[in-house]
Parts: C-alpha cells; sequence; structure tokens
C-alpha cells in the first residue's frame, strides 16, 4: 500500500484526488506554483510543496521540480489529474526511472493513443469501428484532394498531434480542400511544432459519445457505459450526461464491450476514455483519452463507483474492486462545466471571490476548489467549478440541476452560470434532441459571440 501519493496539479481535480486519498488512509503532497499559493488543494494536502512561479511550463509542467518534490517528502506514487503531464509519456518514462509509481497508464500506451493516427490504426486492429479517412498522415495537396473525392465530401483535415480544436478544418467542397488542407497544418506547426495532418469524413450531425474504460493492466478491464458530451462551444464541452439520451441499452452493451475487449487485449491500466462520434445508429472512433476526465463524476454517480480511488487500488498491484456483471447504470447524472468567463464573448475574468456558496441537497456534488476571498489567478484554464447532479431519470436529474444551480452563489467574477439557466429553457434540452452543432447555431441567435 502506498503510504503517501503527491498529485501532479492544481484546482478541482487536485481537491479530488487529495479527498480519495486521505479516505484510503494515505496521506498526500499538493505541489503548487507561487500564484497558487493560497489554493484550497494546498491547505486540504498533508504536506506542501513550491514547484515554481506562475507560468505552467515553469512549475505543473516541470518534471524535474514535481520528481524532487517526490523526493523531499517521500512521497512514492503520483496521480497526475487531467491536463498538464497527465497524457505526457516522458514524464511517465521518468517517474518509473526514479522508483516512482505513476497512478495511470504505461508510458507505452500514453504514446500510443497521443498520436491521432497511430491511435486509430491500433483501435482498428482491436476491431473498434473507426470514421472511414486517411490510413496515416496526408503528406501533400494533391493526396488530400484524391483521398476527398474517394471518401466524398464534407472531410475534416485534423492535426495528428491535436487537441482543443486546434488544427481541426472543415473542408465541405473541392473547392474549400485547399484553404483547410493548408489553414490546418498551419495552426498544427504553431500550436505542436508538428503540422502533420489526417482526413476524415465529416459527420453533419453526429454526436459525441464517450465509453468509460477501466482496465487492470493485466489483461482485465471494464466498461461503465458511455457519457453524451454533445454539446460543445468550439470543441470544448459544456455540459455532460450519461447515460447518453440517444443510447439504446443494445447499442450500450454492443459498443461497451467492443471497447472493454480492446483495452483487455493490449493489457491497459487504469482509467481511459474512448471517444466516438455517433450518427444513424453507428459509432466511429475519434480518440483515446488515457487519463481521468474532467466529467467522470457523472459515471460515478450512476454506478455508485469512487474512480481516483480505484485507480490507487489497481496502481498498488491490487485487483480491481468490480467485474463487469457488478456494474448496472442507477439513475441520470448531469455535468455542467461553470467558468470565469464573461458571457457572451466567453472572455476569462479571473479575479476575486467576494462571497460562495455551493449548492446541497439530494444527488447534489460540487467539485470546486473556490472559498471566500479566494483570486482565481490568471494563469491557468478558466474553468472554476463542476456542477454535477443525479436523479431517478433524466427528467428529474434536468430538474434538480435547474434547483441546484438556483441555489449556487459566485461573487466578484462573471460566470458562465446564466448560459446554463438559458439552456435550460430550451426544449432541445429536455428532449435530448441535439448534437455536437446544436450549441454552436444556439450561441449565434441567443448569445452574440
Amino acid at each position: 500500500m502506498f503510504d503517501k501519493i503527491l498529485v501532479a496539479n492544481r484546482g478541482e481535480i487536485a481537491l479530488r484526488v487529495i479527498r480519495a486519498a486521505r479516505e484510503m488512509g494515505i496521506q498526500s503532497v499538493a505541489v503548487h506554483s507561487t500564484a497558487d499559493a493560497d489554493a484550497m488543494h494546498v491547505r486540504m494536502a498533508d504536506e506542501s510543496v513550491c514547484i515554481g512561479p506562475p507560468p505552467g511550463a515553469e512549475s505543473y509542467l516541470s518534471i524535474p521540480a514535481i520528481i524532487a518534490a517526490c523526493e523531499v517528502t517521500g512521497a512514492q506514487a503520483i496521480h497526475p489529474g487531467y491536463g498538464f503531464l497527465s497524457e505526457n509519456a516522458t514524464f511517465v518514462q521518468i517517474v518509473e526511472d526514479h522508483g516512482l509509481t505513476f497512478i495511470g497508464p504505461t508510458a507505452e500506451h500514453i504514446r500510443i493513443m497521443g498520436d491521432k493516427i497511430t491511435a486509430k490504426d491500433t483501435m482498428k486492429e482491436l476491431g473498434v469501428p473507426c470514421v472511414p479517412g486517411s490510413d496515416g498522415g496526408v503528406p501533400t495537396l494533391e493526396a488530400a484532394k484524391t483521398l476527398c473525392d474517394d471518401i466524398g465530401y464534407p472531410v475534416i483535415v485534423k492535426a495528428t498531434a491535436g487537441g482543443g480544436g486546434r488544427g481541426m478544418k472543415v473542408a465541405t467542397s473541392a473547392a474549400d480542400i485547399e484553404t483547410a488542407f493548408r489553414t490546418a497544418r498551419s495552426e498544427a506547426k504553431a500550436a505542436f511544432g508538428n503540422d502533420e495532418v489526417y482526413i476524415e469524413k465529416y459527420l453533419t450531425t453526429p454526436r459525441h459519445i464517450e465509453i468509460q474504460v477501466f482496465g487492470d493492466g493485466k489483461g482485465k478491464a471494464v466498461h461503465l457505459g458511455e457519457r453524451d458530451c454533445s454539446l460543445q462551444r468550439r470543441h470544448q464541452k459544456v455540459f455532460e450526461e450519461a447515460p447518453g439520451p440517444a443510447i439504446s441499452p443494445e447499442e450500450r452493451a454492443r459498443i461497451g464491450k467492443t471497447c472493454s475487449d480492446a483495452v483487455a487485449r493490449i493489457n491497459y491500466t487504469g482509467a481511459g476514455t474512448i471517444e466516438f462520434l455517433y450518427e444513424n445508429g453507428e459509432f466511429y472512433f475519434i480518440e483515446m483519452n488515457t487519463r481521468l476526465q474532467v466529467e467522470h463524476p457523472v459515471t460515478e454517480a450512476i454506478f455508485g463507483v469512487d474512480l481516483v480511488r480505484e485507480q490507487i487500488r489497481v496502481a498498488e498491484g491490487l485487483p480491481m474492486s468490480f467485474g463487469q456483471d457488478d456494474l448496472a447504470i442507477n439513475g441520470h447524472a448531469i455535468e455542467v462545466r461553470i467558468n470565469a468567463e464573461k458571457l457572451p464573448e466567453f472572455a476569462p475574468r479571473p479575479g476575486k471571490i467576494t462571497q460562495f456558496h455551493a449548492p446541497g441537497g439530494l444527488g447534489v456534488r460540487m467539485d470546486s476548489a473556490l472559498y471566500d476571498g479566494y483570486s482565481i489567478p490568471p494563469y491557468y484554464d478558466s474553468l472554476i467549478a463542476k456542477l454535477i447532479v443525479h436523479g431517478q431519470d433524466r427528467a428529474s436529474a434536468l430538474s434538480r440541476l435547474h434547483r441546484a444551480l438556483g441555489e449556487l452563489i459566485v461573487d466578484g467574477v462573471d460566470t458562465t452560470v446564466p448560459l446554463f439557466h438559458a439552456l435550460l429553457a430550451e426544449d432541445d434540452i429536455h428532449s435530448g434532441n441535439y448534437n455536437i452543432h446544436w450549441l454552436e447555431k444556439w450561441l449565434q441567435t441567443n448569445l452574440q459571440d
């Protein structure tokens, strides 16, 4: 058993891991930049170490500083949370080279899934359905034109090392492909230092469905159903729910087994999420995230499991505490991501919290590191809270979300809470009739961006 783990992250996810460790009787070490000296995760941990100045590259992304923090505190393992170094294969290898345990998958699996072409090829071999497209990178414009003529328009050009919507361009016809191809490559080079792109068929009205998987690293794996993350703005998720309102039990069982079988075959360790576009009853693989997802609480709510606790257990070499037959869906859960942003332009608005009150009551969970008087620093992501509700069915979950949003108080900064009040007045939200383009179109009409 671990006696002490270090959490290589900040904010609500660091606090989430610290709480799980405390329930397991494991001491925690928080790392922080000078800007986060008064952060809640620092206050809640058993120990804390300052690892550098505010910029992420000089603190939360500084591998030497994090390893040194383990050495001075005696931490035996590192939990990366999400973001920062959570999917950095080099970091994982350095952690292991120093005799420490990385709470997550192997460096090899992170490398495989971190390159979208390799990931797609791997998933094809494992029997996971993929979007029609190039078998690898597309080196020239002429090759792109030939491929697009074969698979048909519309198509999407994507950076192989992409993320967060950067290096992605849609071409609706042959007249658009040159601009899309050149722009995607240029953006990819600027954002990731790698201008390689690949091309896929562009689905016009898909939903974004992701399957939560968990493996023990020894050939055993399970799936924990799906999450629908279709409500997105600029490829960033805003509203997530489980189970998906458009997925039948038969479809869930089919795609879930496909995913759990796939990760079992590669001896995957810990939590992972396999993401799909879903249209007309078919699933098409787009990527795998080899970490805990921001939206993992909705899965925990409907299955009654603690995914962080399970991550720690498996990293210790213990068997998984549940099998597939132990997992049954109970009710419906929804998460909304609350950002410190000014509407309608969604501009980041860091500042001092003058009053904070989290909602409560049956079926309400608030994952946040806010407190009265806390100053949100301007250096990091604008996500400040996740409000999660759980009800006996989707209608009761939506009703509970409405009630909880009404109780929430965050004064001193602008937030995206008004967006969710507005969305809950829409019939399409209540009927579950939306796809990945719905929110962008709604915003154009209802919130001038």
